[in-house]
């Protein structure tokens, strides 16, 4: 061991910035097995993602750490955490570190009794943060390190950290082991909890360095069928909760004590990290808004998601497909169909003034149409960011070998560059696959639908980008816009074009177009039968022969969706099928309450693009 590195009795900004880099290293380079054997607090298999995602915004920070002084790394370090912090593990390191660093707050370096000092604020401040800390879980082990360093530092047993860490290991490795038989879901598995072996891997890559000085490198990622083929099979329940909620509070005072208090009567798994200033939320709801609207009341909000726990325990344990599938919120899909095929959706944001929402999430879309009729404020939507994009992308990516995503035409929002800029910075062992649907609404739903169901019919990433793209060329969409007014507050629709259209009675009919624009079509005449006037126009737009599967959206007006269907029918006597669902906002913004679209898409079957075997197990799905 070096002297300059192994034997120092003190932790400067820049040798603990090298150390908890290497620690880092180790947790994401054991993310994958991190996933496969998380079962508490819910069994959706993403802790591995959520630590590395968390720990891994603070890279960069340790790349150049922010003066020579050991609390202003610190605090950096703990602000980044708690803006990144993802699921229940990744909130309660955040807060560790928050009291690590608010113990540091004088110092230059750590010794090691002041490390041990700030180690016991942190055990103290990850406990606080949880509404019920239960031995078992990731607080075990901090404990046990804090224990640990307690002891040595009160005996003096340890003069440097070489030794202070290497001591403080097997205690740490045995707190691990002991979860295992401390909680029920944990002992029923076979398995010990991956939030605290998480924490064990940062504290071993953290020793590697300062003790052995062998830092741990960012690493090449595990194969993901070896570890599920080495890992013990998992069979949990489905969670009663179904949104793991997070949000960012920013605030003056901000009082967690009635915070925490009021966020329990919502639901289950609450973390509550930050300071008075700065608060971030963590809990398991079925109602995602009442989290968002509490939060409100303490101050702006900032970062909302809400990841569906169910569709993540099913992807983390339902390993028969390929391939998995997601796409954004844009496209209107029935909920049957997003159920069945097991399509991941990644929600736009609805702004009505100062007031957002998770598209779909937290707004459904009856509020949505009673809100755009009531409020003076006309609604804006907004593409998800990368961040949005990547966290589902990391988690797909380490249960599949391959991510097929399916997003909104390029032409008219950034939505497909967000998706591209997250695939590229997705650190899994698995490819995502980034498509533009040149669709938006129902066809983009219909070919997202397609997607999935070669994946379900078994079918190889290539063959299925190849009938994915057949499916694009092949997808048509639709929209009657009876109402111009809705367009008209957005923008989209000069004044003039409404009163013209409203003097002439006539009504415009919007399509998309092979190079991914959606623009004027055409105008109905009259404003008496529209409904079969514009079965007949797309009838004469598409072939009548061909064998065609049709989607209607609507924007509450389910009994003309309905109508059009007998009407399609009857122009195309070859449809193989037919759903009927809500219009989504991001066409419905502009199309307003009473808004029909309708997309329709030559009908294939996966199998015809299987030019080889399909994956083993995996049966293709009957013709309709």
């Amino acid at each position: 061991m070096s002297k300059g590195t192994s034997s120092s009795q003190y932790l400067s900004a820049d040798r603990f910035a090298q150390a908890l880099r290497s620690g880092i290293h180790r947790v994401i380079s054991e993310q994958d097995s991190l996933n496969a054997i998380n079962v508490f607090p819910v069994a959706d298999g993403d802790t591995g993602t959520n630590l590395s995602l968390s720990l891994g915004a603070v890279l960069h920070t340790l790349q150049k750490p922010p003066g020579k002084h050991i609390s202003t790394l610190l605090a950096a370090i703990a602000d980044v955490l708690l803006d990144s912090a993802r699921g229940n593990s990744g909130a309660i390191v955040a807060q560790f570190f928050q009291g690590v660093s608010d113990t540091a707050e004088q110092l230059t370096r750590f010794t090691t009794y002041t490390f041990a000092k700030a180690v016991e604020r942190g055990n103290e401040y990850a406990r606080d943060a949880l509404s019920n800390p239960l031995e078992g879980t990731i607080l075990s082990v901090i404990a046990a390190l804090t224990s640990n360093l307690q002891r040595q530092t009160a005996t003096e047993a340890a003069q440097d950290f070489a030794t202070l860490l290497s001591n403080a290991l097997p205690d740490c490795r045995k707190a691990l082991v002991r979860t295992q038989s401390q909680l029920d879901e944990l002992k029923r598995a076979g398995v010990v909890d991956a939030g605290a072996k998480g924490f064990v891997a940062l504290i071993e890559g953290m020793c590697d360095h300062i003790a052995h000085g062998k830092p741990t490198p960012l690493p090449e990622h595990a194969n993901v069928e070896r570890l599920a083929a080495e890992l013990p099979q998992l069979s949990v329940d489905v969670p009663t909760q179904r949104y793991c909620t997070e949000c960012i509070i920013t605030g003056a005072g901000i009082d967690r004590r009635r915070l925490r208090e009021a966020l329990s009567a919502l639901g289950d798994s609450l973390v509550l990290a930050g300071t008075k200033r700065k608060a971030k939320i963590h809990i398991h709801v079925n109602e995602p808004e009442k989290v968002f609207g509490l939060a409100r009341t303490y101050g702006a909000l900032s970062g909302e998601k809400a990841d569906d726990m169910h569709r993540q325990k099913k992807s983390s344990h339902d390993h028969k497909a390929p391939f998995a599938v997601i796409t954004d919120s844009a496209a209107d899909i029935d909920d049957k169909d997003l159920e069945r095929l097991d399509i991941h959706t990644v929600p736009l944001r609805v702004q009505f003034g100062k007031r957002g929402y998770l598209d779909k999430v937290s707004i459904s879309a009856e509020e949505f149409y009673r809100e755009l009729q009531s409020n003076p404020i006309h609604p804006t939507t907004s593409q998800p960011s990368p961040g949005d994009f990547r966290r589902q992308f990391q988690f797909l990516a380490s249960h599949f070998r391959d991510v097929l995503s399916i997003n909104l035409t390029g032409r008219v929002s950034g939505t497909l560059q967000a998706a591209q800029a997250a695939a590229e910075r997705t650190s899994a062992s698995g490819r995502v696959h980034v498509v533009n649907s040149l669709n938006a609404s129902l066809g983009q739903g219909l070919i997202t639908v397609f997607a999935a169901e070669c994946a379900a019919a078994g079918l190889r990433i290539d063959a299925a980008l190849r009938a994915v793209d057949q499916a694009i060329n092949e997808t048509f969409t639709f929209a009657l816009v009876k109402d111009l007014r809705y367009a008209v507050r957005g923008g989209r629709v000069p004044a003039s074009r409404k009163l013209l259209a409203d003097l002439l009675h006539i009504t415009p009919v919007l399509r998309s177009e092979p190079d991914g624009r959606i623009s004027a079509s055409g105008l109905l005449l009259g404003r008496v039968d529209l409904l079969p006037k514009f079965a007949r126009f797309i009838a004469k737009r598409i072939d009548r022969k061909a064998r065609w599967r049709v989607a209607i959206g609507h924007a509450m007006c389910l009994q003309e969706a309905r109508d059009l269907e007998q009407y399609v029918r009857a122009q195309l006597p070859e449809v193989s099928g037919c759903s009927i669902t809500d219009l989504g906002s991001a066409l419905g913004a502009h199309g307003g309450p009473g808004a029909i679209v309708i997309a329709v898409q030559q009908h294939r079957q996966p199998a015809e693009f299987a030019d080889h075997e399909l994956t083993p197990g995996v049966a293709t799905p009957p013709p309709e």
